[in-house]
């Protein structure tokens, strides 16, 4: 059963889908009202799809129940993400984009997008890809359990171009550890195009401009 999710289609019989995952504690509203600023007038048809987490106990805010991609169970990095919550996530996202290609858009033309913690998903998802995506949009976010993500690396084939974005003044996922998992992945082979921008964790004019400009390269090639 798939995650409920909130809709937008930009023109009819969209050609092209984007998965974008909220972050802790939000839920698929929170970006939805990005889709305007983003989109461009030359682009072809889109489906955003934006899932809701399923509600779940997190540790490190006294096991208060919230929506959550993954359970945190340590603030540092390295330790920070419950696995099984994240393999579970990895499946959801799955199951929504099969669920994409029974509505005409295969796999090659979905873009997976996340922010922190769903960012962090996104990543991991790409990761674990067995056929390539048209590409992953990571926002304030880092790999999850980085130190596995080697043994993880499921098909060097499908490794899909990176949006890398992240805050210099990020007090929440360090921005050393965004450019640690942004080396991390161009050493296994990713293709990743890095930002910076100077802002605490969250997203930025500037940051949605230089994301449509990638996204942009992503339709040409396709």
């Amino acid at each position: 059963m798939p995650l409920d999710c909130i809709e937008h289609e930009t023109g009819t019989s969209p050609a092209w889908s984007v998965i974008w995952l909220h972050g802790l504690g939000a839920d698929g509203h929170d970006f939805a009202p990005i889709v305007p600023q983003l989109v461009r007038r030359d682009w072809p048809a889109l489906r955003f799809v934006f899932p809701h987490a399923p509600v779940r106990k997190v540790t490190i805010n006294n096991h208060m129940a919230m929506r959550a991609w993954y359970d945190i169970v340590d603030a540092d990095l390295d330790n920070r993400a419950d696995e099984a919550g994240v393999d579970e996530s990895v499946a959801q996202v799955e199951t929504l984009i099969a669920r994409e290609a029974t509505r005409g858009v295969p796999r090659g033309r979905v873009l997976l997008a996340g922010f922190s913690q769903g960012g962090a998903v996104t990543l991991a998802a790409g990761l674990r890809s067995t056929e390539p995506l048209a590409g992953l949009v990571a926002l304030s976010t880092y790999v999850p359990s980085a130190n596995k993500a080697r043994s993880v690396l499921a098909n060097a084939e499908a490794r899909a171009p990176v949006f890398f974005g992240h805050g210099s003044q990020d007090p929440v996922v360090p921005f050393q550890a965004g450019q640690g998992s942004a080396a991390l992945l161009r050493e296994l082979g990713f293709d990743v195009d890095w930002h910076a921008y100077p802002m605490p964790h969250s997203v930025c004019a500037e940051e949605i401009s230089d994301l449509g400009d990638w996204m942009s390269r992503r339709f040409s090639a396709g």
